[in-house]
């Protein structure tokens, strides 16, 4: 081996370094993630531009005006904090064909359209595929860049040249340094990859989209490093067999981690969700036993959405559980307590409950309709219409309040709901069903 090389071991979890194989990473804990890559030391990350780096004084800083840079596309915009900024490195996960390289594709044309230089790097498909996509969306005019090509260093070159105003890498696992021995999509290139580009963004003050790999656990493939070093991590949701998609932010340090972008999947591509709650509802259901609808907060966002629950006597000889939508140890957690406090036998029912439109409940405040739609089918009466319900279940049967009671409240008004059961007006489960029945 060459002297300019070295053998080395990294964690395919979190990018630990190690000169040896270990079964165990010391910094994460997972076993077997060791993989080992080979560094060329003669070919270093390039430098852009000529300033000497060294430290400076905080109170010689002078501050930046912090112009955003706004698509049109209002769900998107919302999640990145108004906008994007400047220098600013984004980093976007999801299943494959959620619609990550759409919305990237439609988000750029809308920039484009507005005076801003675009540049649009795709390591996985030939130009005449996006260009096919580009038209099927309707973002085809404009002269947006389109750069085909796996090379890191022709990249960095092309924008340092060119100086464009966003740039768009799909994706980082594509893109490599044909120097390093490794293969694309190692641990190394990933890392290296991102790392170059991430500091090419900084020094040249442009907006960096990074579309990234999924694992099977639905994480951002690589090292876990990677989403330390970006400034906004993103992840896009949705069931493929819905087309509801939401974009969630898990971390933005110029923005807040709370708001969330509604989008819809169709044949022209992703289209903004201007009144989500209508999404989820469905009047033919209404006034069914065992359906219910549940004022939930998504980030700042209130949504409506019905909750379906079917209570049956159980076909073997164990009760099933099983969940859309809905975490399953809540759902027991619920059921339990109805049990011990009201007094029903459910858990020696088949349960299943679904939540509709292929969305993922955590908030808590929807507690209080699963219950009640548990109820409804178990003693098989319709729930009233027109009725709402938020609030989170405590273990002695008491309902608790929740955040954002006033956005939920408000969200039901303005939908025509007429009776909304909340903490403020039901103290616990026996006072509600003595209301409900």
């Amino acid at each position: 081996m060459a002297k300019n090389e070295k053998n080395s071991f990294m964690c395919s979890e979190c990018g630990y370094d190690a000169p040896k194989w270990l079964g165990k990473c010391p910094s994460c804990g997972v076993w077997g993630s060791f993989k080992e890559f080979r560094k060329s030391k003669k070919d270093m990350p390039s430098q852009i531009g000529n300033d000497t780096s060294k430290p400076v004084f905080l109170k010689d800083i002078i501050s930046e005006a912090t112009e955003r840079l706004i698509s049109g596309i209002t769900e998107l915009d919302r999640v990145l904090g108004g906008g994007c900024l400047r220098g600013m490195a984004s980093l976007i996960g999801g299943d494959p064909g959620i619609g990550k390289s759409t919305l990237m594709l439609k988000y750029l044309s809308n920039l484009q359209s507005r005076g801003l230089k675009t540049l649009y790097v795709s390591g996985e498909e030939s130009p005449h595929q996006i260009r096919n996509r580009a038209e099927r969306i309707g973002a085809s005019s404009g002269d947006m860049n389109i750069f085909c090509e796996n090379d890191i260093r022709n990249i960095i070159t092309w924008i340092d040249e060119n100086r464009p105003d966003v740039v768009v890498i799909d994706s980082v696992q594509t893109v490599c340094d044909p120097s390093d021995d490794t293969s694309p999509g190692s641990p190394g290139q990933v890392r290296s990859s991102a790392s170059r580009i991430i500091t090419a963004a900084k020094k040249l003050d442009f907006c960096l989209f990074i579309i990234g790999h999924v694992t099977k656990e639905g994480f951002i493939a690589g090292p876990k490093m990677i989403e330390h070093m970006v400034d906004a991590v993103l992840y896009f949701e949705g069931d493929r067999f819905h087309g509801f998609r939401i974009l969630r932010t898990v971390k933005n340090r110029f923005g807040s981690t709370n708001e969330i972008g509604l989008f819809e999947m169709r044949p022209e591509g992703l289209i903004e969700v201007t009144n989500p709650s209508s999404y989820f509802l469905n009047e033919k259901t209404l006034g069914t036993p065992g359906a219910s609808i549940a004022a939930t907060m998504e980030g700042t966002r209130p949504l409506l959405i019905e909750i379906q629950a079917l209570v049956t006597s159980p076909s073997f000889g164990n009760p099933q559980r099983n969940c859309v939508g809905f975490d399953l140890k809540r759902l027991n957690k619920i059921i339990a307590v109805l049990d011990k406090k009201i007094g029903l036998s459910i858990s020696g029912q088949d349960v299943f409950l679904n939540v509709t439109g292929g969305a993922k409940l955590t908030d808590p405040g929807a507690d209080v309709s699963v219950a009640v739609s548990l109820i409804s089918s178990f003693r098989n009466f319709s729930i009233p219409l027109r009725s709402v319900f938020f609030g989170e279940i405590g273990l002695n049967g008491e309902i608790r309040p929740v955040s954002g009671s006033d956005s939920r409240i408000s969200e039901s008004i303005k939908l025509g709901f007429e009776k909304i059961y909340s903490p403020s007006s039901v103290n616990d489960l026996t006072e509600l069903i003595s209301m409900i029945l």
